[in-house]
């Protein structure tokens, strides 16, 4: 995203009405109102901005912004691609009813059946990031913040 720039901007609201695809079909970052440029000598204290449910949980909890909280909303918009949904929905969907089935449902059958599935090593590619995505998405947070790769990981 953002992460070659000086000094380093924060996004804030990555999230699927902030994502146009370019003539190529190539993704494009949109609405830079709530960017931010980041102070690398103090902190970097902000109010809450972004989109809800794509708010990264130390954003929430500390009000300090730095470049993961993008790399989280990121992992967000990744999910809902893949899945065709927002990975909230289908957290919801999982633990509200009392269905042990429901718990035990497979990666690939949340998998958006509108696309064609990925086949052979694609696949596994697929599939650990999907993986790394919901152990993210589902973990519980550290009171101080995830830990969440860099932009540039």
């Amino acid at each position: 995203m953002h992460h070659d720039c000086l000094p380093p901007i924060v996004h804030r609201d990555i999230s699927s009405k902030n994502i146009m695809l370019d003539a190529k079909y190539e993704a494009r970052v949109s609405d830079f109102g709530t960017a931010k440029f980041l102070k690398p000598d103090s902190a970097n204290w902000s109010a809450v901005a972004g989109t809800y449910g794509y708010l990264a949980p130390e954003l929430a909890n500390t009000m300090e912004v730095n470049e993961k909280c993008d790399v989280y909303s990121f992992g967000v918009e990744t999910l809902e691609i893949i899945i065709g949904r927002h990975p909230g929905d289908l957290y919801s969907s999982l633990y509200s009813g009392s269905s042990f089935h429901a718990r035990r449902m497979l990666i690939v059958d949340v998998f958006d059946q509108r696309i064609f599935p990925p086949t052979h090593e694609l696949a596994r590619d697929v599939l650990s990031l999907v993986q790394l995505a919901f152990a993210k998405f589902l973990s519980t947070c550290h009171p101080i913040g995830c830990i969440f790769p860099s932009q540039c990981k």
